[in-house]
């Protein structure tokens, strides 16, 4: 690993750099903190979206002239949002939090579970999630932070099971610290589950560590009509290396880096050809208010992460890491591949 020395960093920006790391990591150890209270999901309130309720996950991208079909989906999706806890007070966010559920509203049930609600009803709940720096943490309190957040996750998929389910088939979808969990639930309870296994339509456990070998029952899709499998991706720069690799088995949030599983969004296989910018229908900038078509293109590269050159518009990550854009810059091709898989699943379960 080449590190850069701290003389060649300008001052101010190594100042910049120490005083953040040491406000969004918790100075005390997991056990010093009071764990913030362990949300009920019979309420309401603690769910980011529910079919029934007004919610982000209902929204679409502006002049789209796409719709929000929840009413009429015969498929669930249960969704669990990334990251959106930043701060050092604790090592486990609040979900009575205000200020972070505004951003889980607006930045991850808008931007990412909104893909679903063409094809599916939308559930996700809201979690103690681990903050940030618990992924980067290799002194074992960013695993009991983690746990603590999957042990929310669980109880709101066997709440969704035992309440709201009815025998519907059913998405997992996730992003980030979300596929994290993401896969502990589906290699815990879905894996192990032959009857509800058989009600998974397909997993997209996209910006997670999600490795070739992970399950038994869910296998990697091989193509863009096949179920019961599972998707996963990170998005990079074009011809940039994912850093993440180094130690990365002492990071919590990077397991099985080495042996990452990866499909290309444009193709939905698992080779290294090269799909160009024409086959992608659409992405959606952060401002969340166009769809730009044919602007990112896709490559599977060599670490098995996704390869793209730069969107040329605004709204789009600039730099060499498009992680928060996972969704984003397939959202059209994701929105059609959930509906395909959808309608495949229906017709051979009729």
């Amino acid at each position: 690993m080449k590190f850069i020395p701290v003389k060649t960093i300008p001052v101010s920006a190594f100042v910049f750099s120490v005083i953040l790391f040491s406000c969004l990591k918790p100075h005390r150890k997991f056990e010093k903190y009071t764990p913030p209270p362990v949300p009920d999901y019979s309420l309401e309130k603690n769910w980011a979206a529910l079919p029934w309720t007004k919610d982000s996950a209902d929204v679409v991208p502006l002049n789209s002239g796409l719709k929000d079909d929840q009413a009429n989906a015969k498929v669930d999706v249960f969704f669990i949002h990334p990251t959106l806890y930043f701060r050092g007070k604790s090592w486990n966010a609040d979900v009575n939090d205000e200020k972070t559920n505004h951003l889980v509203d607006k930045y991850t049930i808008r931007e990412q579970a909104s893909v679903f609600n063409a094809s599916c009803r939308v559930f996700a709940p809201r979690y103690r999630q681990a903050t940030l720096m618990s992924f980067t943490d290799a002194d074992g309190n960013g695993r009991k932070a983690l746990d603590t957040a999957y042990s929310d996750v669980k109880r709101a998929f066997e709440y969704y099971l035992k309440n709201y389910n009815n025998g519907r088939p059913f998405i997992i979808a996730s992003h980030s610290q979300g596929s994290f969990h993401a896969e502990r639930l589906i290699k815990e309870i879905i894996d192990k589950d032959t009857s509800l296994y058989k009600l998974l339509v397909a997993a997209y456990v996209i910006g997670g560590s999600a490795s070739k070998d992970m399950f038994t029952l869910v296998t990697p899709c091989l193509n863009s009509s096949q179920t019961g499998c599972y998707v996963a991706w990170h998005s990079r720069k074009w011809n940039t290396h994912f850093k993440e690799v180094y130690n990365c088995q002492l990071k919590p949030g990077f397991d099985n880096c080495e042996n990452y599983q990866c499909v290309n969004p444009l193709t939905w296989t698992s080779d290294t050809a090269y799909a160009p910018a024409s086959l992608n229908l659409g992405s959606v900038p952060k401002t969340f208010d166009r769809v730009d078509r044919g602007i990112v293109d896709a490559k599977i590269s060599p670490q098995n992460i996704v390869w793209s050159h730069p969107a040329d518009k605004p709204g789009y990550i600039k730099g060499d890491n498009y992680h928060v854009l996972d969704y984003g810059l397939y959202y059209m091709n994701l929105r059609a591949n959930v509906a395909e898989r959808v309608g495949i699943y229906l017709s051979a379960h009729k």
